[in-house]
């Protein structure tokens, strides 16, 4: 077992959205024949990636999303094209990956973050700051000490014995504590938490969860604010529980015709940002 342990309370409504979100998935598992799930695939995929990007500031619709995955010509910033290009790329590959695999997170970062800056795939050399303003919320642990922190990270991913629920979302909190990347750790934090739930059910390669996020942007900064502040992840796993169940409600009538993606109110500017520091 790795000796690493990352902090968190199991509190009783950890134990029950583990409980409800397991039960709906039994039931869908079973509703869903392989037409549907084909057809629910790439509806949510491009939900996923719609959602995933418009947390970063990408302002790119549903639509343009679709027409990109089509091949189609868009007008629009060609760094959003490229963006949204790298993620539905990212998404494809997602069988292709091992949630336990410290190689293949520096793969999936390459391929996101290509051609949007020179060091895809490598871990940040300088450090950086999460940003509300000219206020610091979170000073990142320094460059140095990535590498070690990110091998004890995936050292306890491969060995820990806790829910698949609760150890993506444990993992998803610890990666943008750590800050891993120059740029791009949100969008390679729900990322892998998609890939990590994904091999536990199939069914969750295709569970929009990151429009859900979307939706509740500011509960998502506030969320990961309170588990740095108390050192305790469990505002967080709550948080990110609470989105994947009503990611699989919407999956229920996913068969409907797709609504466009429903903003969040507006924030500040660089709520989470990435700043470089002396």
């Amino acid at each position: 077992m790795s000796s690493y342990q990352p902090p968190f309370t199991l509190i009783s409504e950890i134990v029950s959205l583990v409980a409800d979100i397991s039960e709906h998935i039994g039931r869908l598992t079973v509703q869903l024949d392989q037409e549907q799930q084909l057809k629910l695939r790439r509806i949510n995929r491009i939900r996923t990636v719609t959602g995933s990007l418009a947390i970063e500031g990408n302002t790119l619709t549903e639509a343009q999303v679709t027409a990109i995955l089509d091949g189609k010509r868009v007008i629009a910033p060609p760094r959003e094209i490229l963006e949204a290009g790298n993620a539905l790329a990212a998404y494809e590959q997602l069988p292709n990956w091992q949630g336990s695999q410290q190689a293949d997170l520096l793969a999936a970062h390459r391929l996101l973050m290509k051609g949007l800056i020179d060091s895809a795939g490598n871990y940040r050399a300088d450090g950086v700051g999460v940003m509300a303003g000219s206020a610091v919320l979170h000073m990142a642990p320094p460059a140095s000490q990535v590498p070690r922190l990110m091998d004890e990270l995936f050292s306890w991913l491969a060995t820990t014995a806790d829910h698949p629920l609760i150890v993506s979302s444990v993992f998803h909190y610890e990666f943008e504590f750590i800050h891993p990347f120059a740029d791009g750790n949100g969008r390679i934090g729900r990322l892998w938490q998609t890939l990590l739930l994904s091999h536990w059910q199939p069914v969750f390669a295709y569970i929009p969860v990151e429009s859900r996020v979307h939706q509740h942007q500011a509960g998502y900064y506030r969320a990961l604010n309170q588990s740095t502040a108390q050192t305790d992840s469990a505002a967080f796993i709550v948080f990110m529980l609470q989105r994947v169940k009503e990611a699989l409600a919407s999956v229920d009538t996913a068969d409907t015709p797709m609504a466009p993606l429903k903003l969040p109110p507006k924030l500040p500017p660089k709520l989470l940002s990435c700043c470089k520091c002396c």
